[in-house]
């Protein structure tokens, strides 16, 4: 069952319902869900494999939900749990840990939190969990990549550079063709967006690097660094669970979001995302799964072919719009996105459709030249 969005304690969700009760698509026929329907009412846990547990917390974004994952473990002769992932601050997320502490541990201490990734709704309340929550229950280390972990400690300390809203950002789209005065100043006044939703990052950290065997439990998991969608996101396989833990890398009903944004912003992520998934190709065929956002599924030689031809069929319309005239990135949004967008939405659309064409500018398919008016269009070399 999904959460209750009816209580006025949770998160608003947006019009539109749980994502997930949405019918599948024809892509998603072509997966499979060995858990059904199910989903984890808030602060509840549901087992999907020996000693890997799946919580659900709800989002007040399109996107209205994330999976966090409860591992049995054992450190140092104590029995307790690895907590991976987080949830944003906020008070009703809070309050469903707080019933998992209370309810779901049998007991026992959490030993460490690990986070995939620097995203708010991954890192958000790190800090707090580390520290056993409003109880102050214990005192335990963040793991992470080098990456993800000074990202987030840069982007909470507030440089100027935020990626999704502050001055810098709404620069940035402005070069690339966002000039409406409403979803400017909209940008510009989200400059506290990500530290709202991350108030701190835990001081000191335990790097996790590629390949990496960490213990928990009874499972051994490799790490498989990715990146493209973030700067070092950290996804997790267990040999002998058969079991991927996948974070944003691989996602089952939506594609990963790629953005070229403000603080990195001749990046070429697309590439770096597409060759990433390259690193999940030796694994079975019938590897259990357990992404950030959907259900858990099998399927992964197939939703990776999938992701590689929406993102060919994306470039090839760039490139095609490219030919017949000079676009800007706002002008590709209308190109690959058949929808309307939020402020919010559509800074992910701008890094989105950059990302795209910065794709083909890095192969040389395409040249970008800035205007008279100082918006950067990109036009095709034959």
């Amino acid at each position: 069952m999904a959460p209750n969005r009816n209580r006025k304690d949770r998160p608003e969700a947006p019009k539109g319902g749980d994502r997930d009760h949405i019918p599948m698509n024809a892509l998603e026929h072509q997966l499979d869900y060995p858990f059904g329907d199910t989903l984890p009412e808030g602060g509840t846990r549901f087992e999907v494999a020996p000693g890997v547990y799946w919580l659900r917390m709800p989002l007040p974004f399109a996107l209205d939900h994330i999976n966090l994952w409860l591992l049995r473990d054992r450190q140092d002769g104590q029995g307790g749990w690895t907590i991976i992932d987080c949830g944003i601050n906020h008070e009703a997320i809070r309050g469903y840990w707080e019933t998992i502490f209370a309810n779901h541990l049998d007991g026992l201490p959490v030993l460490r939190v690990l986070v995939t990734h620097c995203h708010p709704d991954h890192v958000g309340l790190s800090n707090w969990l580390c520290e056993g929550g409003d109880e102050k229950r214990w005192n335990v280390r963040l793991w992470m990549s080098l990456g993800d972990y000074a990202f987030a400690r840069m982007l909470v300390g507030g440089t100027g550079a935020s990626n999704a809203g502050g001055e810098f950002a709404a620069r940035h789209f402005e070069r690339h063709g966002l000039t409406d005065p409403t979803s400017i100043e909209g940008i510009r006044n989200r400059k506290d967006y990500y530290s709202t939703l991350v108030p701190g990052v835990p001081s000191q950290y335990r790097r996790l690097m590629d390949g990496d065997v960490v213990t928990i439990g009874e499972h051994k998991w490799r790490v498989i660094t990715g990146f493209g969608h973030a700067p070092e996101h950290v996804a997790l396989y267990s040999e002998d669970a058969n079991v991927l833990i996948s974070g944003d890398m691989v996602l089952p009903r939506i594609s990963t979001n790629v953005s070229v944004f403000d603080l990195e912003p001749e990046a070429d992520s697309l590439t770096l995302y597409l060759d990433s998934l390259g690193k999940y190709e030796p694994l079975p065929a019938d590897v259990l799964i357990l992404p950030s956002h959907g259900r858990p599924f099998r399927g992964l030689h197939t939703r990776i072919q999938q992701l590689r031809d929406h993102h060919a069929d994306r470039l090839a319309e760039t490139l095609a719009a490219c030919k017949a005239a000079p676009q800007s990135a706002r002008d590709i949004v209308n190109v690959i996105f058949k929808r309307q967008f939020d402020v919010h939405q559509m800074t992910f659309a701008m890094g989105e459709a950059l990302a795209h064409l910065h794709a083909l500018w890095h192969r040389g398919e395409l040249v970008r030249e800035t205007g008279a008016d100082g918006i950067v269009r990109f036009h095709a070399t034959a």
